[in-house]
């Protein structure tokens, strides 16, 4: 556990002596599009059908808009702290490579999304930058979500799978999804056609599919048109306890190039290397690398 206890307040719950977390490492280590920074440290976000904000000062973590029930029942798993990162970071720094990186991003959690929500923003993630990915998943938000007030600012949940399943294609594409938009709705009818009981659609309940093995749960991602191996990977990731999982992106497939691995491996390659090399701790060795690659603008001669 990476936290000594919690107190209630008024509208905010305090937790305190957090070990192993930075907000700015957390939200901008490309694992969430919701959150928004304010302020150094401090970054406001929609989750769970909820806004909260989330200060750190200095070991403790404030989260605002929050009760101790709900840091119980939703926040202490989203943000994983009932995981040990000290011990993850140290096995995986035994590999002085990778403890580059791991030192570079400490304060790294990998956060339980919403399996929905995830794989529809990781379908409108592909080819795709972090804004445009953002604006697309706001305006979905904005348009068939739920209004939540904090702070006099209107935000909004992420809509439900009925509320998805009535939208055109054509309203997909007015938000900024291009054509990514025909993946997402025949994703989402999918989606909701396996959550009604019918026939033939079984296996697309994302939900029963999160309980498979990590590679069976990485094929099943892949039957739904728009997702691919590091999509499934993402999802996997991010929304699924999957911590095997290894997307591979060009930040990752830079990292890994410049740290081990030759300039002419394919993306499959590179995957299966990392999951050798790194076993069931490959999905956090991922967010490491992400993260240092990025933020230092890694590039391959």
């Amino acid at each position: 556990m990476d936290y000594k206890h919690v107190e209630a307040k008024e509208n905010c719950i305090v937790i305190k002596d957090v070990a192993n977390f930075d907000p700015v490492h957390i939200f901008e280590c490309g694992q969430c599009f919701r959150w928004n920074k304010i302020r150094d440290n401090d970054f406001i976000g929609v989750a769970y059908g909820r806004v909260i904000e989330v200060i750190k000062e200095g070991n403790d973590v404030i989260i605002y808009n929050s009760n101790e029930e709900d840091f119980y029942n939703i926040w202490c798993e989203y943000f994983d702290l009932n995981q040990d990162y000290s011990n993850i970071k140290q096995e995986l720094s035994k590999d002085p490579l990778l403890k580059k990186a791991v030192d570079f991003g400490y304060g790294i959690r990998i956060l339980k999304q919403e399996p929905f929500e995830i794989v529809i923003s990781f379908i409108i993630s592909a080819n795709n930058r972090i804004p445009m990915i953002k604006r697309a998943i706001e305006n979905i938000s904005k348009r068939w979500g739920e209004p939540i007030e904090y702070k006099g600012v209107t935000y909004y949940t992420f809509p439900s799978v009925e509320k998805l399943a009535a939208v055109e294609e054509t309203e997909l594409e007015s938000c900024g999804l291009g054509f990514r938009a025909k993946y997402v709705k025949d994703t989402v009818s999918n989606i909701y056609s396996s959550l009604q009981g019918l026939e033939g659609f079984e296996k697309y309940n994302i939900y029963e599919i999160a309980k498979m093995s990590d590679d069976d749960c990485h094929r099943a991602l892949q039957q739904f048109n728009g997702i691919g191996p590091k999509v499934g990977d993402c999802i996997m990731l991010f929304s699924m306890n999957k911590i095997s999982a290894f997307p591979v992106d060009v930040w990752v497939k830079r990292a890994m190039m410049h740290f081990y691995t030759a300039p002419d491996l394919s993306l499959k390659k590179i995957r299966d290397f990392a999951r050798d090399k790194f076993g069931s701790l490959a999905g956090f060795a991922q967010q490491y690398l992400f993260y240092y690659a990025r933020e230092n603008n890694i590039k391959i001669e």
